[in-house]
């Protein structure tokens, strides 16, 4: 008698007539792709709309107050601590915050726990490129809404029948900002079905859904830490809504993992949001350096939407952008570029200090001189 590995090896290949592969049996996705992360020195990394600036200095005093002896047990699976600090910081009840390993993996807990209808769940087609990702991992059925001509959103295009909406705002790659009242007739027209609002850069200058919240059950605002507070290495993103979807989030989330938030996140992250004056000067300095870029880029001939967000997506009548994004590459500066329908022809700059950027207008006059 065969030996019960090789006997069961054999029963799988005779039963079909050939042998079986375990790869037949991968869940296959075409995988979403990061900006580079370069490590070399010297370069001007303007390319995944990170913060310029350190975190605020609450958040270095808090590392230095840490006890090392706490990282070996688990951390607090509810985080009580950091949402806690986000209940003060946004004037609503703990229970209606849900914190993640960043946006995104709140944002794929959000697909996972409310997109699990037959109907075809909706964003834009142009945004980030991971919404359609989740949709292909979790099995989601999804269609993609065109931008017009000045990638901005038809409102129409969300009413019709669907299983979720997924809006970013500002967009992502465009930085361009929608009204409250554009978002508000959405979530009103879809009562049936969750819509979520993506506001990474909401600080830069837009207005947040946030206190919409307490009007309507179907809607999820999404946040992170990444951009305007500096944090994007330490991973801390947050969901507001009613209590009945911070709960249902929340069930998924411990059917999954219950210890998503470590310790060092929960206090720095806490740490964070006791700095408000921070917070504002830094985003301030962004918003400042933002309009100053616009002007220049203008003066060399680019357009843009006007972005509010800690990026410009621009783009040249006269250079390619995918030529200007490999020759400031050989300059040592890093910016965005997708080889993409609609818009290859577009760069998505992130907001630097005003001495980065500075380096950055003398090597495109250099590249279109």
């Amino acid at each position: 008698m065969l030996p019960y590995s090789i006997a069961a090896i054999k029963t799988e290949t005779d039963r079909n007539g050939e042998h079986m592969s375990w790869e037949e049996n991968v869940r296959r996705v075409e995988p979403y792709v990061a900006g580079e992360q370069p490590r070399k020195p010297g370069i001007i990394k303007l390319n995944t709309n990170e913060n310029p600036y350190p975190p605020s200095p609450k958040v270095e005093e808090a590392a230095g107050r840490m006890e090392i002896e706490k990282l070996r047990l688990y951390p607090d699976m509810n985080a009580e601590k950091l949402v806690n600090a986000l209940a003060d910081t946004y004037k609503v009840k703990p229970e209606q915050i849900f914190v993640g390993v960043g946006s995104d993996d709140v944002l794929a807990m959000a697909f996972m726990t409310f997109f699990n209808g037959k109907r075809h769940i909706l964003f834009p087609d142009i945004t980030y490129s991971f919404y359609d990702v989740w949709a292909e991992v979790f099995r989601i059925p999804y269609k993609t809404c065109a931008l017009d001509e000045d990638f901005r959103i038809r409102r129409e295009d969300y009413l019709q029948e669907n299983g979720g909406i997924v809006i970013p705002n500002p967009n992502a790659p465009t930085g361009i900002m929608e009204e409250i009242s554009v978002f508000e007739e959405i979530v009103e027209k879809n009562p049936d079905v969750v819509v979520i609002v993506d506001e990474a850069y909401v600080d830069f200058g837009a207005q947040s859904m946030l206190p919409l919240i307490e009007r309507y059950d179907n809607l999820l605002v999404v946040q992170t830490f990444s951009k305007s507070r500096a944090m994007a290495g330490m991973r801390v993103g947050a969901a507001f809504g009613c209590e009945k979807l911070i709960r249902f989030l929340k069930d998924v989330k411990f059917s999954f993992n219950s210890y998503t938030m470590n310790y060092p996140a929960i206090e720095l992250g806490a740490a964070a949001l006791s700095d408000d004056a921070y917070f504002k000067e830094i985003t301030g300095k962004i918003i400042k350096t933002r309009e100053r870029s616009k002007k220049q880029l203008a003066e060399l001939g680019f357009t843009f939407a006007d972005s509010m967000s800690n990026f410009l997506f621009v783009t040249h009548p006269d250079k390619e952008a995918g030529e200007i994004f490999e020759k400031l590459k050989e300059k040592g500066i890093y910016v965005r570029h997708w080889n993409k329908p609609r818009i290859s022809n577009y760069l998505r700059i992130t907001i630097g200090t005003d001495q980065q950027m500075d380096r950055l207008m003398e090597a495109l006059r250099e590249i279109l001189s």
